[in-house]
């Protein structure tokens, strides 16, 4: 059987770093791409062929796609777009420049990404495109404004792509992980800091607390698992012969799918904040 072939973006750590190496494992031939040149580096050292990706710059979208598809002779049976990031701040504070960095990484670059690879897997006749979402692709919380949007807009996309690509071959999966032992939290303090002046904002009693988690990176929340625990979804969205339209991973984002769909607006929106409010009185 032919070794297939699965491109993986953000590899640098956390979600995308277990998944390489865990899809490698399995025999997957794994391009593992990442903007480092250290963290390329040392994935080479792993045994991943590896590949330079800036996910918010389309010359290295499609220069890292050109490469892959070289490489694999045209035959690249899936691709999960991992790299992402969070951008913290309430909405009134964030500007025009903070959210489109947030969705030329989160949204765009994945977009475009998925573009370059589909017309190689339409002539194959078959591909993966899984998709890294949230729990908060379908739910909010308090401050996450620009991480939400972006992982709004993403489903909507995912799910008309899927509609679109029915029949084709080609299945579209999401995975939504609640917390997740990653970089996560200190790539989204350099964001705030890029992008919100606490003492310039109403909510600035808030950031406080905003800023004490996300600079505590041992406290972890409740529920957090392994990277293997998204690596187990994208194995089964790889592998099953009908893959799921989505995954859900850790019990937060099971309970508040579920409550999302039987709770009023009014009642799921108290429990949002306090459970919002519950983390940053951590």
């Amino acid at each position: 059987m032919e070794q297939r072939s699965v491109l993986v973006s953000g590899c640098s750590s956390g979600i995308g770093y277990a998944t390489a190496l865990g899809l490698k494992a399995r025999g997957y031939r794994v391009f593992a791409a990442a903007r480092s040149a250290a963290a390329r580096d040392e994935l080479w050292q792993k045994g991943l062929e590896t590949v330079a990706l800036d996910i918010a710059n389309g010359e290295s979208i499609r220069a890292a796609v050109t490469e892959v598809l070289d490489a694999c002779d045209g035959r690249l049976y899936g691709l999960f777009n991992n790299a992402g990031f969070g951008q913290p701040g309430a909405v009134e504070d964030l500007s025009r420049q903070a959210l489109r960095e947030q969705f030329e990484t989160n949204v765009f670059g994945t977009h475009e990404l998925t573009h370059y690879v589909l017309p190689a897997m339409r002539r194959q006749g078959l591909g993966r495109i899984i998709q890294n979402s949230s729990v908060l692709g379908f739910i909010a919380m308090p401050y996450r404004g620009a991480y939400i949007a972006s992982k709004h807009a993403l489903e909507g996309l995912s799910d008309t792509l899927r509609l679109e690509l029915a029949g084709s071959g080609i299945h579209v999966s999401l995975i939504e992980p609640g917390p997740i032992v990653s970089a996560f939290r200190a790539n989204a303090l350099q964001a705030f800091r890029r992008h919100v002046d606490p003492t310039l904002s109403v909510h600035r009693a808030t950031y406080e607390a905003v800023l004490a988690r996300l600079e505590n990176q041992t406290d972890e929340v409740p529920f957090t698992l392994p990277p293997e625990a998204v690596l187990k979804k994208v194995v089964q969205a790889l592998e099953s012969r009908r893959p799921r339209a989505r995954y859900a991973v850790t019990a937060p984002t099971h309970a508040f799918a579920l409550l999302n769909r039987l709770l009023p607006t009014s009642w799921m929106d108290a429990l949002l904040k306090r459970a919002a409010g519950a983390e940053n009185r951590r």
